[in-house]
Protein backbone atom coordinates (compact mmCIF):
# COMPACT_ATOMS: atom_id res chain seq x y z
CA UNK A 1 0.00 0.00 0.00
CA UNK A 2 1.27 3.50 -0.82
CA UNK A 3 1.11 6.21 1.86
CA UNK A 4 1.57 9.91 1.10
CA UNK A 5 3.79 11.74 3.62
CA UNK A 6 3.33 15.34 4.79
CA UNK A 7 6.01 17.07 6.87
CA UNK A 8 5.82 20.04 9.24
CA UNK A 9 9.18 21.75 9.77
CA UNK A 10 8.30 23.90 12.80
CA UNK A 11 5.30 24.02 15.13
CA UNK A 12 2.64 26.26 13.61
CA UNK A 13 3.82 25.76 10.01
CA UNK A 14 1.70 24.07 7.37
CA UNK A 15 2.29 20.43 6.58
CA UNK A 16 3.69 20.06 3.06
CA UNK A 17 3.82 16.98 0.88
CA UNK A 18 7.32 15.52 0.86
CA UNK A 19 6.87 12.13 -0.81
CA UNK A 20 5.44 8.69 -0.20
CA UNK A 21 6.32 5.36 1.38
CA UNK A 22 5.27 1.76 0.73
CA UNK A 23 4.00 0.04 3.89
CA UNK A 24 1.39 -2.59 4.84
CA UNK A 25 -0.22 -0.50 7.62
CA UNK A 26 -0.27 2.96 9.24
CA UNK A 27 2.25 2.13 11.97
CA UNK A 28 4.84 0.92 9.48
CA UNK A 29 4.09 3.89 7.22
CA UNK A 30 4.81 6.28 10.10
CA UNK A 31 8.05 4.43 10.89
CA UNK A 32 9.19 4.46 7.25
CA UNK A 33 8.18 8.14 6.89
CA UNK A 34 10.24 9.02 9.95
CA UNK A 35 13.25 7.18 8.58
CA UNK A 36 12.97 8.44 4.99
CA UNK A 37 11.59 11.96 5.38
CA UNK A 38 12.03 13.01 9.00
CA UNK A 39 15.74 12.60 9.53
CA UNK A 40 17.18 14.73 6.72
CA UNK A 41 15.60 18.08 7.61
CA UNK A 42 14.34 19.62 10.84
CA UNK A 43 10.93 18.03 11.41
CA UNK A 44 8.27 18.82 13.99
CA UNK A 45 5.70 16.26 12.86
CA UNK A 46 4.79 13.88 10.04
CA UNK A 47 1.41 12.85 8.65
CA UNK A 48 0.74 9.78 6.55
CA UNK A 49 -2.41 9.19 4.52
CA UNK A 50 -3.37 6.34 2.20
CA UNK A 51 -2.84 7.44 -1.38
CA UNK A 52 -6.30 6.30 -2.48
CA UNK A 53 -7.90 8.49 0.24
CA UNK A 54 -6.43 11.72 -1.13
CA UNK A 55 -8.73 13.63 -3.46
CA UNK A 56 -7.95 16.39 -5.91
CA UNK A 57 -9.88 19.19 -7.57
CA UNK A 58 -8.31 20.66 -10.72
CA UNK A 59 -9.14 23.93 -12.40
CA UNK A 60 -10.87 21.88 -15.10
CA UNK A 61 -13.30 20.56 -12.46
CA UNK A 62 -14.01 23.85 -10.66
CA UNK A 63 -13.32 27.54 -10.95
CA UNK A 64 -11.02 28.96 -8.28
CA UNK A 65 -11.63 32.66 -7.61
CA UNK A 66 -11.54 35.42 -10.16
CA UNK A 67 -15.23 35.13 -10.88
CA UNK A 68 -16.36 38.35 -9.18
CA UNK A 69 -15.30 41.96 -9.57
CA UNK A 70 -13.38 43.05 -6.48
CA UNK A 71 -11.94 46.28 -7.82
CA UNK A 72 -13.37 48.09 -4.79
CA UNK A 73 -10.52 46.56 -2.77
CA UNK A 74 -7.89 48.55 -4.63
CA UNK A 75 -7.29 52.11 -3.49
CA UNK A 76 -6.65 53.23 -7.06
CA UNK A 77 -10.37 53.07 -7.81
CA UNK A 78 -11.30 55.57 -5.12
CA UNK A 79 -11.68 59.27 -5.96
CA UNK A 80 -9.71 61.24 -3.38
CA UNK A 81 -9.33 64.59 -5.16
CA UNK A 82 -12.31 66.19 -3.38
CA UNK A 83 -11.02 65.12 0.03
CA UNK A 84 -7.51 66.37 -0.82
CA UNK A 85 -8.91 69.77 -1.83
CA UNK A 86 -10.87 69.98 1.43
CA UNK A 87 -7.74 69.17 3.45
CA UNK A 88 -5.73 71.81 1.58
CA UNK A 89 -8.46 74.44 2.17
CA UNK A 90 -8.59 73.55 5.87
CA UNK A 91 -4.81 73.90 6.18
CA UNK A 92 -4.95 77.30 4.46
CA UNK A 93 -7.70 78.45 6.85
CA UNK A 94 -5.63 77.34 9.84
CA UNK A 95 -2.57 79.20 8.55
CA UNK A 96 -4.64 82.36 8.01
CA UNK A 97 -6.24 82.09 11.45
CA UNK A 98 -2.81 81.70 13.06
CA UNK A 99 -1.48 84.72 11.16
CA UNK A 100 -4.48 86.84 12.27
CA UNK A 101 -4.04 85.72 15.86
CA UNK A 102 -0.37 86.67 15.82
CA UNK A 103 -1.17 90.13 14.37
CA UNK A 104 -3.73 90.68 17.11
CA UNK A 105 -1.19 89.80 19.85
CA UNK A 106 1.35 92.48 18.71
Amino acid sequence: MIWEVFRQEQAGDYHTHCGNVHAPDREMALLFAEIQHGRRKPTNSLWVAPQEEIGEVDTEDAEFGGTTDKSYRWAQTYSFEAAAEEVAESENEQVQAEAERQRGDD
